[in-house]
């Protein structure tokens, strides 16, 4: 802190936990350095907001997204929007906090615009391998791009850092925990899907697991994250082919599963992907088809590259493809070692320090309103 005064930094974020838990993350680590921290987003952000300290405060905007609300709602959006820009651009000519951090999501857009209009020292952490839709619109207009998925598509001429996606503590301290391979004992697969587009999983999953060799079936044991709507037909499934499995439509130790697995079948969400590769195990990944930018399947990349993970789209997945790829991985153990060891490998448990140094690096940058 430069002459004892407390630096400030706003975080924008919401929409959903994939902007708001490395939002978080990075909140408690620039609180441990003692920076005033506050959220902007929106009534609806403000809802996923309950994992951030006590200390964070929070400033509720005006926002709106083009996506939803039908004709009246787009029509009504832009309005929404200005209003707040303008609440956000008085508050930070007020505050004129030291820097300005966004993380993408429409309840991100007014504080990102103000930080633009006021001249503040501004960022964007990316957490997909594709830019989302606030974060492409500012990518030219920040001082520096955080990338969580890397390689990270980015604009001609723009250059992004590095810094992973920042994991929850609860991820980091399984961080170290040693990988079981498949062998003949109760073998452990995890399966989440994800608040989108799991159904795919919930029809085909169950009906793989039961196609497997008996050798590999009379030892596993499944814990499958469904949708409320799936969750009876999931879970008669398996009981009808005698496979022990915990069916949920939460799982609220989904860490402490991960460090368990000996193998993992996922969405290829963000989030989804740093938790497996800070824990290290092997998986599937099923990118969500429906996604605008394809960035799931940007998002699986790194570790399919290293062959850490099998990369399934969703067209012609089927019980028996995906049976094949699970005999194939929990019937070798020494492939499923190699594949949590590559995983483990690119991993990056300190994301969420690399991002709070780049926050300091901005704050003491001399004039950086000359590079934006």
């Amino acid at each position: 802190m430069q002459g004892g005064q407390q630096k400030h930094l706003i975080i924008a974020a919401g929409g959903t936990g994939g902007h708001m838990f490395p939002a978080q993350s990075l909140a408690e680590e620039m609180l441990a350095l003692g920076w005033r921290v506050t959220l902007s987003t929106d009534a609806r952000g403000a809802r996923f907001a309950g994992g951030f300290p006590d200390k964070v405060m929070r400033e509720v905007v005006d926002s709106a997204t083009f996506a939803r609300g039908g004709i009246r709602g787009r029509l009504t959006a832009p309005f929404h929007l200005l209003l707040g820009v303008i609440a956000a651009s008085i508050r930070m000519w007020r505050s004129r906090p030291d820097v300005v951090a966004g993380f993408g999501g429409y309840p991100a857009f007014p504080a990102m615009a103000a930080a633009w209009l006021t001249r503040r020292p501004r960022l964007i952490h990316e957490q997909n391998g594709v830019l989302g839709r606030v974060n492409r619109l500012f990518a030219t207009r920040v001082h520096r791009i955080a990338c969580g998925t890397w390689p990270t598509e980015l604009p001609k001429g723009v250059t992004g850092i590095h810094t992973g996606n920042p994991v929850r503590a609860s991820v980091l301290s399984r961080a170290d925990a040693a990988y079981i391979p498949p062998g003949d004992y109760p073998n452990s697969v995890l399966v989440i899907g994800g608040s989108q587009g799991a159904r795919i999983l919930s029809d085909v999953v169950p009906e793989a697991m039961a196609a497997l060799p008996a050798e590999l079936r009379r030892h596993l044991r499944v814990a499958h994250q469904a949708r409320a709507e799936d969750l009876d037909a999931v879970t008669a499934r398996y009981a009808a082919t005698g496979i022990a499995a915990d069916v949920a439509t939460f799982f609220d130790d989904v860490p402490a599963r991960l460090a368990e697995a000996q193998l993992v079948i996922s969405r290829a969400g963000a989030s989804s992907v740093a938790d497996i590769s800070v824990i290290g195990r092997p998986s599937i990944l099923i990118p969500l088809a429906t996604a605008i930018n394809d960035e799931q399947t940007a998002n699986a990349k790194g570790l399919v590259s290293a062959d850490a993970a099998i990369l399934m789209p969703e067209q012609g997945l089927t019980a028996a493809t995906l049976a094949a790829q699970v005999a194939a991985i929990l019937g070798d153990p020494r492939r499923a070692e190699a594949m949590a060891a590559a995983a483990r490998a690119l991993g990056m448990p300190d994301a969420a320090k690399k991002l709070a140094a780049l926050v300091v690096e901005l704050a003491n940058a001399n004039n950086p309103e000359s590079s934006a």
